[in-house]
């Protein structure tokens, strides 16, 4: 396959996925089924037919409405498909043909799955975290990928670190500390980022978190709240985009920097 067919490739791919995507932000956080049934208006809740359901093409044809009913169809649904489309393109661009450009783009793609569905709902479903750590380790094995050792080794400390701040939060500030789906989904970035790029994850994460997160609770007024939930598992999809792109030179520079010669 050449290097322009590969790229065209991995766009529609990605397209496809981005559609899939907005089934599961809408049906995993309600508990619901991503097979069935098949996609439906949300206003008069006829099934969708495949020619309505083509990525960000029907959409637009529709006029962002549905063919039946008329009621209109969110503009998450556009945005979403256009959005996995350029992580997938992306990462053709950027790493050329050949499996780091998939596994690449699938990280990211969970990343921004979990992003979205924390950041609105404050869980993180274990078909990204957990699939995703299963699907890291198996992309991992393959030869010539990314080493295994560094996967494994990864998705056990990210796991294993995360646990130890959660039971040492609740022992420190009797209460619960950190969710399941935080711990699930640092094993995930573990097994795509290794060891390096796990920790410097939970660093950029919780960095962001009170850069980010903190004043913008505090602007909506849920700070006074005891217990305040942020969401972490956003922040820390965010450090790991950041890892898994840069994180190689942010970790020789701190090496250099903490460990001079």
């Amino acid at each position: 396959m050449t290097e322009t067919l590969w790229i065209i490739y991995l766009a529609v791919v990605g397209a496809a996925l981005g559609s899939f995507m907005n089934v599961c932000l809408y049906r995993w956080p309600a508990g619901e089924s991503v097979i069935r049934p098949r996609s439906r208006c949300p206003g008069c809740g006829k099934g969708i037919a495949w020619y309505d359901n083509v990525p960000v093409l029907s959409w637009v044809l529709l006029r962002g409405r549905c063919r039946s009913c008329g009621e209109g169809i969110s503009w998450q649904y556009p945005l979403v498909e256009l959005a996995v489309a350029a992580i997938w393109l992306g990462m053709a661009l950027w790493q050329g043909p050949g499996l780091e450009a998939v596994r690449g783009a699938i990280l990211l793609t969970l990343l921004f799955g979990i992003a979205i569905i924390d950041g609105r709902h404050r869980i993180i479903p274990d078909q990204f975290s957990l699939g995703g750590t299963a699907a890291g380790l198996a992309l991992a094995a393959w030869p010539g990928g990314f080493p295994f050792v560094s996967a494994l080794m990864g998705a056990a400390v990210g796991y294993g670190l995360m646990w130890l701040v959660k039971l040492g939060g609740e022992a420190l500030f009797r209460k619960p500390a950190l969710g399941i789906g935080d711990i699930h989904m640092m094993a995930m970035i573990g097994a795509f980022v290794g060891l390096g790029g796990a920790l410097l994850t939970i660093f950029l994460g919780s960095l962001l978190g009170i850069v980010i997160g903190v004043p913008a609770a505090w602007l909506q007024g849920k700070l006074e709240a005891r217990g305040t939930y942020l969401p972490l598992g956003t922040f820390l999809a965010m450090g790991a985009a950041v890892a898994y792109v840069w994180g190689p030179p942010i970790i020789d520079w701190y090496l250099g920097y903490a460990l001079p010669t």
